[in-house]
């Protein structure tokens, strides 16, 4: 069993609605993580969610809290909400740098996975921005300076590169169609387990005495249509497979 950290992977959706002359607004609230959720706990992990409104005031800050988990999994949350503590960002107060905590605890022997999405990895106008922290270094792929989302309307299939490698978990079965991804390149000594559209899509890497993964496609919709994340017996294999080889 590994400990796994879930950050991100939630949003508030704010509508409004024009009627003619009127008008009014509706909020919903939506949580993208239970899919993943459940198909880790299916495999004995237990897992923690960390909502990405909860990420800026409660994302780990320090090697202590860091040691509560074996793997934290960074999901549709840019950098700004673990970098921004409020008392950083409302106060000017100095505060912890989580992003470095992070990666100095992963190069201690974490690990750490990085799940494509609009506020992952660059993001949609680059407003995820992982490629100016500290943790670029970290993951096993070099991010682009620019909106690097690849939107596939019509889908395209994974391709198995490296298919006896233990982080794919012996998934034996084609892959359902993904809707899109983020585009990075393959870091120089990782090693490149999946591909679509011809760009990487399942990462793996060392950093340290830890290891870390990129899977630059989502874990729910809409890059993740329901014949993967919840129809797929593979889904479970891939992210457990990923969970067990990061926790070694």
């Amino acid at each position: 069993m590994s400990r796994v950290l879930i950050a991100g992977e939630s949003w508030v959706t704010h509508a409004t609605h024009i009627k003619g002359m009127d008008t009014f607004t509706t909020s919903s609230y939506e949580v993208g993580a239970e899919q993943l959720r459940r198909a880790l706990e299916a495999r004995g992990h237990d897992v923690a969610h960390l909502p990405a409104h909860s990420v800026p005031m409660e994302f780990p800050a320090d090697d202590r809290e860091l040691s509560q988990y074996d793997v934290v999994i960074l999901s549709d949350i840019g950098a700004n909400s673990i970098q921004l503590a409020p008392a950083v960002f409302e106060r000017a107060q100095r505060g912890a740098d989580r992003l470095a905590a992070l990666r100095a605890w992963v190069g201690g022997g974490g690990g750490l996975l990085m799940i494509g999405g609009y506020l992952s990895f660059s993001g949609i106008e680059g407003k995820a921005a992982y490629r100016n922290t500290v943790l670029h270094d970290v993951l096993p792929v070099e991010l682009l300076p620019e909106d690097d989302r690849v939107e596939l309307p019509a889908g395209a299939q994974a391709i198995v590169e490296t298919a006896d490698h233990p982080a794919l978990g012996g998934v034996d079965t084609p892959w359902p169609h993904l809707l899109g991804y983020n585009r990075v390149l393959a870091r120089p000594g990782s090693t490149t387990l999946a591909t679509i559209n011809g760009d990487p899509l399942v990462v793996v890497g060392e950093h340290g005495r830890g290891r870390a993964a990129a899977f630059t496609s989502d874990c729910s919709p809409h890059w993740a249509p329901t014949a993967f994340c919840e129809d797929w017996p593979g889904y479970g294999q891939v992210f457990g497979g990923l969970i067990e080889w990061l926790a070694r």
